[in-house]
């Protein structure tokens, strides 16, 4: 073979086989597109009325002890105990994070046991006694444990907090000189997304009672 040889490539040829051409295939493809977006938008709006209206949602009435306060609430019986105390009464201090029970800075007091206000049905806190971080301090005077976390630098961003306290605070009225071990176990289900522990477990353990 001569270095000036080449291949000749045979002229393209229409196809004979059955089959859609590329510029049909292309033409159909846009019409099927088309017609999609059609009908996407053309599912009529939900009707606001009929959305909220959820089958077995009821009114009830629920009558706590929240702070050493007595409350008679209204309320609905999908909402959590950490809606009520939020958005009905304004104690923010109980912080909503991740609201299914993983992190635990909802963390209260249940008659004395830490608790995950998100995961509780409020229903379910009728003639319970109930205290949140706001109860701990009296007036402008703090709990020990938050001048701990305070004195110990035991936070950084804030919102795991209250809920860290709060279980501290079980945990110290059951057993007010803890090891580092028992802190840690009473903490388990407390997460600190700021990687604090060192001086969260630290300030538990030096609480000045």
């Amino acid at each position: 073979m001569s270095d000036d040889s080449h291949i000749v490539l045979p002229d393209p040829k229409p196809s004979t086989e059955p089959g859609l051409s590329r510029r049909a295939f292309l033409r159909g493809v846009g019409a099927t597109t088309a017609a999609a977006a059609a009908v996407t938008t053309a599912i009529p709006e939900l009707n606001a009325e009929a959305v909220s209206t959820v089958k077995g949602i009821r009114q009830a009435v629920i009558q706590t002890e929240i702070n050493g306060k007595t409350y008679r609430l209204a309320i609905k019986s999908h909402w959590t105990l950490l809606d009520v105390l939020r958005r009905e009464l304004n104690l923010t201090g109980t912080k909503k994070t991740c609201d299914r029970a993983s992190c635990g800075a909802c963390t209260v007091l249940l008659d004395g046991k830490p608790v995950y206000a998100c995961s509780l049905l409020a229903l379910d806190a009728d003639k319970r006694k109930i205290t949140t971080i706001e109860g701990l301090s009296d007036g402008e005077t703090l709990h020990p444990i938050q001048e701990a976390f305070i004195r110990e630098d035991a936070l950084q961003c804030g919102f795991c907090t209250p809920g860290m306290i709060m279980s501290s605070k079980t945990l110290l009225d059951q057993n007010p000189r803890p090891n580092v071990a028992e802190v840690k176990e009473a903490l388990a289900g407390n997460i600190c997304r700021c990687a604090a522990y060192h001086k969260i477990v630290k300030a538990v353990t030096l609480v000045k009672a």
